[in-house]
């Protein structure tokens, strides 16, 4: 069967409020940027040609009138985006540090992306897609966990690839226990895996990453998995073999997004070269293409506004 899109996601869409400043009184001044992980993937796809949808809710409010508008004009599907009229949009406040990393803060008790239900997600919706692609912000509470399986459910039956990011935000599970259990339904399912450095050692116990791995493989037999390392670049898990590529030194002002946009760039390159066969070479390919597109999104401040063209991401591989 012909399929209508390249990846289909289902998860989180929330704004993500960046520290910007301060005013003329001292207060802290925060901007509004559209977030949550699918949609960052999803971005990238679109802004490298790709058919794309996205499956999630928001509320009936404001900022999630500004969220549909803002995937709309990414190129992204949103006819499967629900709008909530009774639980307000999700929001995430990003504290940035001096040295750019990060902390959240959420107010999601509840937030419209966790009350997905089970009879919102259409399996002959996910059907029409090559690859469906989905993390666990959508697993920490009972009722869109359900939505997510099924959805899940729905890719395997249709013969879909299955990519899963786990995207690890402590503060958003009740207990890191839950977290580690949604994390192995994940790596059980999955044909596709982009995992963190701090993921791998979270969920392995083992400091060594190639021993994280290793336990991964020989425990779910994962077919490809891609080990993101922040500035230091990332490893690619494949048919036997690891393939290293280093990151692209850049200025970076803050890291959110940056984790999304390589985990698209990934999904591009399997969409344009199929998931079998690939060599070594290519799998270079792949990472080297996957950083550096990462790397220039780490210079913006946030996600779905600042993924990079193409020809961006070529000149930064050019040097």
């Amino acid at each position: 069967m012909e399929k209508k899109y390249d990846v289909i996601a289902l998860g989180e869409l929330l704004i993500d409020f960046t520290m910007n400043g301060q005013s003329e009184q001292g207060n802290n001044m925060f901007e509004a940027c559209p977030g949550g992980a699918p949609c960052n993937v999803l971005a990238l796809l679109n802004k490298m040609g790709k058919k794309t949808a996205f499956i999630g809710k928001v509320g009936k409010d404001q900022f999630g009138t500004l969220l549909k508008n803002t995937i709309t004009a990414a190129g992204i599907d949103a006819s499967h985006l629900v709008m909530d009229d009774k639980v307000n949009t999700t929001l995430a406040f990003v504290h940035t540090f001096p040295d750019g990393d990060r902390e959240f803060s959420f107010y999601r008790n509840p937030g419209a992306d966790m009350m997905l239900a089970e009879e919102e997600v259409d399996p002959e919706f996910i059907a029409q897609t090559k690859i469906f692609h989905f993390g666990t912000l959508s697993m920490t509470h009972d009722g869109v966990r359900a939505a997510t399986k099924k959805a899940v459910q729905a890719a395997k039956d249709a013969g879909c690839l299955v990519s899963f990011d786990p995207n690890l935000r402590p503060p958003l599970w009740s207990s890191l226990e839950l977290a580690k259990e949604q994390m192995e339904y994940g790596f059980g399912v999955c044909d596709i895996l982009k995992i963190s450095d701090n993921e791998i050692q979270f969920v392995s116990g083992k400091e060594d990453y190639d021993e994280g791995i290793a336990y991964l493989q020989e425990k779910y037999h994962i077919p490809m998995i891609l080990l993101t390392m922040g500035k230091d670049g990332s490893r690619a898990y494949y048919n036997g073999m690891c393939v290293e590529r280093p990151g692209f030194t850049v200025k970076a002002i803050e890291t959110t997004g940056a984790g999304d946009t390589f985990c698209g760039s990934t999904l591009n390159y399997i969409v344009e070269h199929g998931f079998d066969d690939l060599t070594e070479d290519q799998l270079g390919e792949l990472l080297t293409f996957a950083n550096a597109a990462a790397a220039i999104v780490t210079t913006k401040k946030g996600a779905i506004r600042s993924i990079p063209k193409r020809a961006e991401v070529e000149a930064l591989m050019r040097g």
